[in-house]
């Protein structure tokens, strides 16, 4: 009997004992063989992986596509699209799971049939180029991959039409590229990314972006935000989002919401109550409106929106 009360600890220990250990968080590090993913899991439907030859980084980065179920057969037709950012220490098969979300509006003829595309934008690039020329987010996204898919594909190849957005790293980047190209993009949400001062001296060293003056300035949002306002206001809607329960993230959003609000931008913003930093929660709790932001944009800009009937 006296060996009772161990075996009861023992077994009340079990689940603690044998329980898995969480996952390691990806790895944030860059490196030169981070730009295709491998291998390329199951994709969901109407999603395809892809690589172009970056000239600025002299090697293939991977990218996603997701094209609407009359892109095969209409083939007059021409087509919005959203750039969609990965967050850090992801690739291009990390967020596709609202290429789903987008293909069930769409087939339900709720929502127009839209090009969606996920590049592969580094681990921790912030989608910006280092200072040391090594990692060129930027210029692969800005001068080579928008080009690209506009000749690759039937885009509507216009600012009006082009949509870019992206959760945590790729809310940053997104808000980090339509700030300083305005005239890119007809609307912009960021999705739980943080927008620093990368200029402010309490920042400083940058150990990405190096610690020139000139180009810290270049690249800081909030300062892009000043220099660009006339053409900001003039054509890029901007949506903003965090959950309240995500503080590594709500302190900067708030900064960069605030920042717009003194500029006089008119922009969305809203926080979901108790929300950590959970892309695919975020999406599920507001899935019949998800796009909605980026539609109203491409509305707003008279781009003809086709929609399948149900």
């Amino acid at each position: 009997m006296k060996i009772l009360p161990a075996t009861i600890i023992l077994f009340a220990l079990c689940p603690l004992l044998f329980a898995q250990k969480p996952k390691a968080k990806p790895s944030q590090a860059n490196t030169d063989d981070m730009w295709v993913a491998s291998p390329v899991p199951e994709l969901p439907p109407n999603v395809t992986h892809h690589t172009l030859r970056s000239t600025s980084m002299q090697r293939e980065v991977g990218y996603c596509i997701y094209l609407p179920p009359g892109y095969a057969k209409d083939t007059g037709r021409r087509y919005p699209v959203i750039y969609h950012l990965h967050g850090a220490g992801g690739n291009e098969v990390r967020s596709v799971y609202s290429a789903s979300v987008l293909h069930e509006g769409i087939i339900a003829g709720r929502l127009p049939e839209i090009i969606m595309v996920f590049p592969n934008g580094g681990r921790s690039t912030m989608y910006q180029d280092s200072a040391d020329g090594r990692f060129m987010a930027e210029t692969m996204m800005i001068k080579e991959l928008i080009p690209h898919i506009d000749a690759a594909y039937r885009t509507i190849a216009e600012r009006k039409a082009r949509c870019i957005e992206g959760f945590s790293m790729g809310g940053r980047g997104s808000t980090n590229l339509a700030m300083k190209f305005p005239q890119m993009f007809a609307s912009l949400f960021n999705q739980s990314g943080n927008v620093y001062h990368v200029s402010d001296a309490s920042n400083l060293p940058n150990p990405y972006l190096g610690d020139d003056p000139e180009r810290l300035r270049a690249n800081d949002a909030f300062l892009n935000l000043a220099k660009n306002l006339p053409d900001i206001k003039a054509g890029l809607r901007i949506q903003v989002a965090c959950g309240t329960a995500d503080p590594d993230h709500l302190v900067t959003v708030r900064q960069y919401h605030q920042a717009l609000t003194q500029a006089g931008v008119p922009h969305s913003y809203f926080e979901v109550e108790g929300l950590d930093h959970n892309q695919k929660k975020m999406i599920d709790g507001r899935k019949s409106t998800w796009f909605d932001f980026h539609i109203e944009s491409l509305k707003l800009n008279q781009i003809p929106l086709h929609y399948l009937q149900p």
